[in-house]
């Protein structure tokens, strides 16, 4: 049986995430106020709120993308080439991927996420269920830039399959998500037959999208405002949950679902150092999630250097979908 390798790329000291906070916490009222990266909302508790969030009937993107996964898989696996590497963007807990392995028939899986050690009890149990194929483990925040290691270039290593699923890229902006997918372009490799294999949540209804990110049973609330306790543990700021609400809207202009957390009273924020006042009513903007039509995306696709996609939807046309898998060849 092979055994899984890790490599830990990124390294953020405990001091550059507390710059990196306290500047988001410092921004001018004008243009966007305050913003916390929403990669803060994962910590432990948070990941596993994120979890919880996922089996919310309200949360309609993680099983419609499993829906459209198990639908059309064969008709997937006709278009992604076999024997290949399955790069796994954001691999989490592997388990989208690896309900692919048996229709994709990978040569080597390689899971990245920002710590190797949240993958290396998944992959070590992935490696007994499929002895034969070569599995990594990457550490990297490619949200900053997708350096993949040299050695996943090897002779032999075929081509390569980017698998980026459940919607993450609505967290970038358009324009900085035609710069990363220039990047993923770049790193499908020159082998032919390489390629991204993405899922886009789509524009649909402002209502179901809003239900979708303030739940009535108030999960995604706690997960949002489980974040002013992880600033607290890495800033040392002094601030209360109880001055903060959740607030989930539809930004029709920009296309986007907005999270904040809303200050409920005049206020200030302290920790070693530093302070900010916020208003009754101020916010601090956690999250985006922007929201695509087929035609928009496979045409920012086509900018990124990739060709006309192949699109699966959960309805029988593509226009008519509320998600979207898009296989794109580079």
């Amino acid at each position: 049986m092979k055994t899984p390798v890790f490599v830990q790329l990124h390294r953020d000291s405990a001091e550059h995430i507390r710059q990196e906070l306290i500047h988001g916490l410092t921004a001018d009222a004008q243009p966007g106020g305050a913003t916390v990266s929403p990669k803060f909302l994962y910590d432990a508790l948070g990941s596993r709120l994120f979890e919880a969030i996922t089996e919310l009937p309200e949360y309609y993107p993680t099983r419609t993308e499993a829906a459209i996964f198990r639908v059309h898989a064969r008709a997937m696996s006709q278009a992604v080439p076999k024997d290949a590497t399955l790069i796994d963007l954001g691999a989490g807990n592997c388990g989208k991927a690896a309900g692919l392995f048996g229709a994709f028939c990978p040569r080597r899986y390689v899971a990245v996420d920002i710590s190797v050690d949240f993958l290396r009890a998944t992959l070590d149990m992935l490696q007994r269920q499929y002895p034969s194929m070569e599995m990594v483990g990457i550490g990297l925040d490619f949200s900053q830039a997708l350096d993949l290691p040299a050695e996943l270039g090897q002779p032999g290593a075929g081509p390569r399959v980017l698998f980026y699923p459940g919607s993450s890229i609505g967290n970038f902006s358009p324009a900085q998500a035609l710069v990363f997918l220039r990047q993923v372009r770049e790193a499908c490799g020159p082998l032919a037959g390489s390629g991204l294999l993405i899922g886009v949540d789509l524009v649909k209804d402002a209502t179901e999208l809003e239900a979708a990110y303030d739940d009535t049973l108030g999960v995604t609330a706690a997960f949002n405002r489980n974040l002013i306790s992880n600033v607290n543990r890495l800033v040392g700021t002094d601030m209360r949950l109880a001055d903060w609400a959740h607030l989930a809207l539809f930004n029709r202009l920009e296309s986007r679902i907005e999270m904040h957390l809303v200050a409920q009273r005049d206020l200030t924020v302290r920790w070693p150092g530093g302070q900010r006042a916020f208003s009754r009513g101020e916010r601090i903007h956690t999250e985006n999630s922007y929201k695509w039509t087929v035609a928009g995306f496979s045409k920012l696709l086509l900018e990124a250097g990739f060709a006309e996609p192949l699109v699966w939807t959960d309805a029988p046309t593509a226009d008519a979908g509320r998600f979207a898998v898009m296989w794109a060849g580079a």
